[in-house]
């Protein structure tokens, strides 16, 4: 993809911005826009790619490609005609901190997935969680039982919630999304930035 051919209608910088803001901004910069106009969205959070391919899936908004410059991802999103935009699905189930550390605490029979990127997850999370990024996730349900409880985690709420909607697609009947990712945990955490 070349930025040659690329002409965005409006510009939005996300630099240093981690999961969910750049989704947030992005949604209330595209309500500005005309349907048809292209958005560049300057990115650094490595989860970006993942977060803004589905959620351009989910809505009917057109993802048009993503180039890498350094340490830079700039994202190209077209905004969709009326006719295009689908409503964007609730999520049928949440999980507070509370009650996932009761059925960690309680041993009960839960697998919790972590659906952020592999330095995220190196950084800090909750001893027995299993790493699948958002990115992959699609290509390695095979490694997931879908006919058990699965509460799904990211930083921040967002990438859980996209992960949620892809597995329940997929068949998952008992899933749910921890409610404020990890960055409110306050339960026991492994990592080099867990206390």
């Amino acid at each position: 993809m070349s930025s040659n051919n690329i002409q965005a209608d409006y510009f939005l910088d996300c630099k240093g911005l981690a999961c969910p803001m750049p989704i947030v901004k992005t949604k209330r910069a595209m309500r500005e826009l005309n349907a048809g106009q292209v958005m560049e969205i300057q990115a650094t959070d490595k989860g970006s790619l993942a977060d803004f391919q589905s959620w351009a899936q989910n809505t009917g908004h057109q993802y048009l490609g993503t180039l890498q410059k350094g340490d830079v991802m700039h994202h190209y999103l077209r905004k969709a005609y009326p006719a295009e935009v689908e409503i964007e699905p609730l999520l049928p189930s949440t999980i507070s901190h509370e009650e996932l550390q009761t059925k960690l605490s309680g041993k009960q029979n839960i697998l919790l997935l972590d659906v952020r990127e592999p330095a995220e997850f190196a950084l800090k999370h909750i001893p027995g969680s299993k790493l699948i990024p958002l990115g992959e996730l699609e290509n390695r349900l095979d490694e997931l039982n879908l006919d058990e409880e699965i509460a799904v985690i990211c930083q921040a709420g967002g990438r859980s919630e996209r992960a949620c909607q892809l597995l329940a697609a997929k068949g998952a009947n008992n899933v749910k999304s921890v409610l404020l990712g990890i960055s409110e945990w306050t339960g026991e955490t492994k990592g080099s930035q867990s206390l």
